[in-house]
C-alpha cells in the first residue's frame, strides 16, 4: 500500500471553521454529539502563527478515500464513551499518522475510537496541530505539546468520566506512533505547565505503537529521544517487513525494553506495507486489532478497574 504519511495530488474538499470554548468546557460535537474538549484555555504554546482554516486534502487512486486533515490551530480531544455497561475504566488517546502534514483522522481515528470501544475502553481522539510550524525544535514540538496536554487533561478529569486515572493509554499510528514514544519517553513537558489540569502526569501508562515511524536512524539504531528505561510504559508493536517505514523502528524500540525489563510485545507481519490502520487489507496484518486486543486483555486493561468498584 502507499503511505498515509503525506500528501499527493491534493485537492480541497471543504473548509472546516472552529471556534471552540476553554478546556474547562467542553463543547459538542457533531459527530454523535459526542464532548469535543480544546486542549489549551486560549492560545497554543509557541504559535507562530494563526493557522487554519482546517480542511481536509484527497489523494489519487486507491487513496482517494482516505480522509486527510490539515491546517490543525485548534487542538481538541473527542471522546467516545463505551456502552456504560462495557465501561472498564481504561482510556485510549488516539493519535492518527500523516507525516506531521495531515492526519489520517478517519481509518487511524475515528475508526480505531470505535473499535476501542467495543473493548469497553474510552477513546479519545486526538485532534494535534499539523502541519509542522516552521523554526520549531524539535520540529514536532507542537505536536509534543498538544500529546502532552491531552494526556494530563485526561488523567485530571478522569473522574468525571469514570477512567482509571492510573490506566491512561495512547494508539498512535505512523507519525503518531513517533509522537506516542516520544510522550511515552521523555522526562520533559515540552510547554509550561499553565493551570491545574497540568498537575497531572502527561505521560501514558501504557502505548500501542502501529508502524511507528523515524525512531532510528540510518544505521538502525534508535535516537537519542527514544531511550527507555525500567519505568517507561509497557508497549505493543505492530510493523511490517515491507513498510517503506522500516520496522527497525518497532524492532529496535522493543528490544530497548526488552533489555530493561519492560514489558513489550512485537508483531512483524511479512506484508502489508504502510498506513493500512483499520482498513481490511488482503494480509494477515489485517489481523493486529485481535492481538492488540489480546495484549490489552493479558495486561488486565479490559478488566474493570479497581478504581471504578
Amino acid at each position: 500500500m502507499k503511505s498515509s504519511m503525506g500528501v499527493t495530488a491534493v485537492g480541497i474538499i471543504v473548509s472546516l471553521a472552529v471556534v471552540m470554548p476553554p478546556a474547562s468546557q467542553p463543547c459538542r460535537g457533531s459527530a454523535g454529539e459526542r464532548p469535543v474538549w480544546p486542549l489549551w484555555p486560549g492560545n497554543p504554546p509557541d504559535e507562530p502563527s494563526k493557522v487554519g482554516p482546517e480542511r481536509y486534502v484527497t489523494g489519487k487512486g486507491a487513496e482517494a478515500d482516505i480522509k486527510r486533515l490539515t491546517d490543525v490551530g485548534v487542538p481538541t480531544l473527542t471522546l467516545y464513551p463505551p456502552p456504560e455497561g462495557k465501561r472498564t475504566g481504561t482510556a485510549v488517546i488516539v493519535a492518527p499518522g500523516g507525516g506531521y502534514n495531515i492526519l489520517a483522522i478517519e481509518h487511524e481515528g475515528t475508526q480505531v475510537c470505535e473499535w476501542l470501544n467495543t473493548l469497553g475502553i474510552t477513546a479519545a481522539l486526538l485532534k494535534y496541530r499539523v502541519p509542522r510550524r516552521p523554526g520549531q525544535t524539535p520540529d514536532n514540538r507542537a505536536m509534543i505539546q498538544d500529546a502532552q496536554r491531552a494526556v494530563s487533561l485526561l488523567r485530571s478529569r478522569a473522574a468525571e468520566w469514570a477512567i482509571d486515572p492510573q490506566r491512561i493509554g495512547m494508539i498512535g499510528f505512523s507519525a503518531g506512533g513517533h509522537l506516542t514514544a516520544w510522550v511515552c519517553l521523555t522526562n520533559q513537558r515540552y510547554y509550561q505547565p499553565g493551570d491545574e489540569h497540568d498537575r497531572a502526569s502527561p505521560r501514558p501508562d501504557f502505548a500501542l505503537l502501529i508502524y511507528p515511524a523515524w525512531l532510528v536512524d540510518k544505521e538502525g539504531r534508535l535516537k537519542p529521544e527514544f531511550t527507555p528505561d525500567k519505568t517507561s510504559p509497557p508497549m505493543f508493536f505492530v510493523h511490517s517487513s515491507d513498510d517503506p517505514i522500516s520496522s527497525e523502528s518497532s524492532v529496535a524500540l522493543y528490544l530497548a525494553l526488552k533489555k530493561h525489563g519492560v514489558t513489550a510485545e512485537l508483531h512483524v507481519y511479512a506484508h502489508g506495507g504502510h498506513g493500512y490502520g483499520m482498513r481490511k487489507v488482503p494480509y494477515p496484518c489485517a489481523s493486529w486489532p485481535q492481538r492488540a486486543a489480546d495484549w490489552l486483555q493479558a495486561q488486565g486493561y479490559l478488566t474493570t478497574s479497581s478504581a471504578k468498584r
